[in-house]
Order: structure tokens, then C-alpha cells, then sequence
């Protein structure tokens, strides 16, 4: 059995890469990390029944960590996979952004990889494997306007992804972060027609799609990619 921990399941990029791991193989056991809503991960629960399961997460929760992976630890005995895909953006012009707008996307989107990779940490070890994949952001490496703090999240994250990598390699752990440029998900908002302008500024001429990222994950989950840590796999239509 593989057993898989994913944040920010219940929707997006979250869910997509649960799809992705629960179609991989029957042997897969999911647990979605959620807030508040959880009927994304229900509908595939009801989809794949018994393999995949929801947590109360509040991933800015040092505590709320060690409870969930001590709860996916009880029920299948490990812990193969950590996604840290949970993130939100509050965007706002640096001059004028408030102490507790930089401060909460600072938390909700690098404190909390932090905290759930220190969190997976003794069980990884202890087995002698894990994969751990951070879901970074375009924004880490090309910073818009207008973003100076989930750019400086997001880079955070691309930074302390490398640094982990090489302590934890010669435990047979690898961790790595993908960056999505702009993929076709509730977060993305506008309508149609501001989509499709969009669209006509990413050389690909489309956005992309949560399965494609989801992809990409399931590859850097596999034991194939033992070889693989410390990369950052930018997703993104050919923007940068």
C-alpha cells in the first residue's frame, strides 16, 4: 500500500492530484487535507469508496500537523507522500499592503510547507523513504506586481524545498517543488472572456489544466524518481 497525504484536496490542483494517485493503482490510500469544504473529496470517496479519506487540516497549525499524520500513521502503518498544495493569494500593492495581509499569505502558503514537512519527518525517515512535493508558484520565479507577498512566499517555498532535498537525501527522501503558470482553476477566477485574454499571453495560447500538474506530481511521487530531488519543475505554457 501507498499512502499519500495531500493538502487543499477538496478542490483544484488538490483534487486532481488525488484523482491521479487513486487511478495510479488499487493499492493507493488517499487522505485530503481540508479546512472547510470537503464534498470534492467526498465525491471521490464516493468514486473510489474506502480509499480515500478527509482530514481537518488547518495546515498554519503546528499541532493540527502532528494530529493528521499521526492519524494516517494509526490507520495504515506509513506515510509514503506528502503534497503540500494548500495556498491562497490576498494581491495588494506593496505600499499598501497591511501588516496581516503579508503576514497570512506568509503562513497559509511557506509557513505551512514548513510545518508539514517537519511534521512527516520522523515517519519518513524512520521507513527510510518518502516523497514530499511542494506545489509552488510561476510567481517564485517570475514576480509580478502587485504580489510581493506570495512571490515571496512561493520563492520561499522553491528555497526551503532545495535546502530539505539535501539533508534528507541520504534517507532515501526526495523533495521537490512544481511551479503552475496559470492553470484553469476555481483560484484563477475571471470570466470567459478575461480567460481567454489570458490565454493569448501564454506562448502554449491555452491555460492549463489541473491534470497536467497532477501528472507531473504523480511522477515525483514514484519510486522511478528516486533520482529526482531538489528540482523545480516550472508548468507553465512557455511563459518563462
Amino acid at each position: 500500500m501507498k499512502t499519500i497525504l495531500i493538502t487543499g484536496a477538496n478542490s483544484g490542483i488538490g483534487l486532481a492530484c488525488a484523482r491521479a494517485f487513486l487511478e495510479s493503482s488499487p493499492e493507493t490510500r488517499v487522505f485530503g487535507g481540508v479546512r472547510q469544504r470537503r464534498d470534492g473529496v467526498e465525491a471521490l470517496a464516493s468514486e473510489f469508496p474506502g480509499r480515500i479519506t478527509s482530514l481537518s487540516l488547518e495546515v498554519t497549525d503546528a499541532a493540527a500537523w502532528q494530529s493528521a499524520v499521526e492519524e494516517v500513521v494509526r490507520e495504515t502503518g506509513r506515510l509514503d507522500v506528502l503534497v503540500n498544495n494548500a495556498g491562497s493569494h490576498r494581491d495588494g500593492l506593496l505600499a499598501s499592503m497591511t501588516d496581516e495581509t503579508w503576514h497570512e499569505v506568509i503562513a497559509g502558503n511557506l509557513t505551512s510547507v514548513f510545518l508539514g514537512c517537519r511534521a512527516v519527518m520522523r515517519t519518513m525517515m524512520g521507513q527510510r523513504f518518502g516523497r514530499i512535493v511542494n506545489i509552488s508558484s510561476l510567481s517564485a520565479l517570475l514576480a509580478p506586481a502587485g504580489q510581493a507577498n506570495y512571490a515571496a512566499a512561493k520563492a520561499g517555498v522553491v528555497a526551503l524545498t532545495q535546502s530539505l532535498a539535501k539533508e534528507v537525501a541520504r534517507a532515501c527522501i526526495t523533495v521537490n517543488a512544481v511551479c503552475p503558470g496559470y492553470i484553469q482553476t476555481p483560484a484563477l477566477g475571471g470570466g470567459p472572456e478575461a480567460l481567454a485574454a489570458l490565454a493569448k499571453t501564454v506562448p502554449a495560447r491555452r491555460l492549463g489544466l489541473p491534470g497536467e500538474v497532477a501528472a507531473a506530481v504523480l511522477y515525483l511521487a514514484s519510486h522511478e524518481a528516486g533520482y529526482t530531488t531538489g528540482a523545480v519543475l516550472k508548468l507553465d505554457g512557455g511563459i518563462l
